[in-house]
């Protein structure tokens, strides 16, 4: 069965988890995916949190290989005359060039779209960066937490009321995310390089993708200016668009038109005395008599479990969710049946479970190609592949500009 992106040919220079995640899409996708690293690796390497497991997979790094999988990995000094050369050659018979470098180390390491563009004139140069690449902030270094979550606005419009403690996220959610929009971009653009037969520029960045995400209340604040109102519960504006625990601690999360719903609501939860209250006839009496109105549903959730409160919503046509734990997702049957959690063979390790990207295809073979490679793992057949005789790759390597690595470094 092929693949999207057979024949395709990604040179990535980037680091930590945004950029790379793209890069993995996308050799998920088929591409021929060559990470060029610096000669002591990815910083992101060796930074997992180490997962409760025995033998070799305790030691093994799943959150680098999640945005590293599928990947052949050259290790190169980019300060050097020898390095740029390499990255220059590797460049020239490309598809398509990313990276995460702000434009003044592009420029430094001569890989600024102007240069890029002149070795390959029908090259997608690429770039994902914190703030963008023009601006007053373009110079700024951004992570998930400042750029993404932070700058955006998330992280307030998270609070739990007005004065709450900012929201902490779990890691790389939003470089995750951007990575999404990076690999949408980068695919436009190959079609557009291939129809004009002319390189292609583009950009994206965590600021711009995270404001996108809330681009539903921005289609009102852009205009008025306003502050948000809370998320505490007991600010919301309608019961049945809410968050609740139920009898065994565990919550559940509503989202439903209220002026369909209430009545069959408190039907099913066994408070139709809410029905003759003249505090919550409407809309308007529910939402100023929220905080007790709240307390009182929590009470009557509280007789039975979850998955007991499941069975009848599900009944009654309730639209809910339950909010998982991360460990019950990773066991949960919709995720098995979606083949959310596919299986990597790793030649040293035997099968381990990773995470798909969100795209599936009913007729051609996209998900992980392999795990994620050593350091300098394919120097010496990357080389190879763009003409380099034994000698001369021998020579490059006792130079100290580029070093060869093995599965297990």
């Amino acid at each position: 069965m092929t693949t999207p992106l057979e024949g395709v040919t990604i040179i990535e220079i980037d680091n930590w988890m945004a950029s790379p995640s793209a890069g993995a899409i996308l050799a998920d996708l088929g591409a021929n995916l060559i990470k060029v690293e610096p000669l002591q690796g990815d910083p992101m390497r060796g930074m997992g949190r180490p997962a409760k497991l025995s033998g070799n997979m305790k030691e093994y790094d799943f959150q680098f290989d999640v945005s590293n999988r599928g990947k052949r990995s050259i290790a190169v000094d980019l300060d050097s005359d020898l390095g740029i050369q390499v990255v220059h050659e590797l460049i020239a018979d490309a598809d398509v060039f990313m990276c995460n470098l702000l434009a003044h180390r592009q420029e430094r390491f001569k890989l600024d779209p102007a240069t890029i563009t002149t070795l390959n004139s029908t090259i997608v140069h690429a770039t994902l960066t914190g703030y963008g690449t023009t601006g007053p902030e373009a110079w700024r270094p951004g992570y998930d937490v400042t750029a993404f979550f932070g700058r955006s606005g998330i992280y307030d419009a998270m609070r739990e009321g007005e004065n709450g403690p900012v929201p902490m996220a779990r890691p790389a959610q939003g470089d995750h995310t951007t990575g999404l929009a990076f690999v949408g971009g980068i695919l436009a653009a190959l079609r557009l390089a291939e129809k004009t037969n002319t390189a292609q520029v583009i950009e994206t960045s965590l600021y711009e993708t995270a404001i996108w995400t809330q681009a539903t209340d921005y289609a009102i604040t852009a205009m008025d200016k306003a502050p948000l109102r809370p998320r505490a519960r007991e600010n919301m504006i309608i019961p049945t668009a809410n968050r609740y625990p139920c009898g065994d601690g565990k919550w559940i999360v509503l989202n439903m038109p209220e002026e369909k719903a209430w009545t069959k609501w408190c039907q099913i939860i066994g408070r139709e005395d809410f029905l003759d209250d003249q505090r919550l006839q409407d809309v308007k009496g529910r939402f100023h008599n929220m905080p007790e109105l709240v307390k009182a549903i929590d009470e009557a959730l509280s007789h039975r479990t979850r998955d007991e409160w499941g069975a009848i919503f599900d009944a009654e046509g309730i639209i809910w969710g339950p909010v998982l734990a991360l460990h019950e997702v990773a066991q949960d049957p919709q995720a098995e049946a979606l083949g959310i959690f596919p299986k990597i063979s790793n030649p040293e390790l035997g099968d381990y479970k990773t995470v798909a990207a969100p795209i599936r295809f009913k007729t051609a073979d996209v998900g992980p190609k392999g795990p994620a490679p050593a350091l300098g793992q394919h120097t010496r057949e990357i080389l190879s592949e763009i003409g380099m005789t034994e000698i001369q790759i021998q020579n490059l390597l006792e130079s100290g500009f580029i070093s060869e690595g093995s599965r297990g470094s």
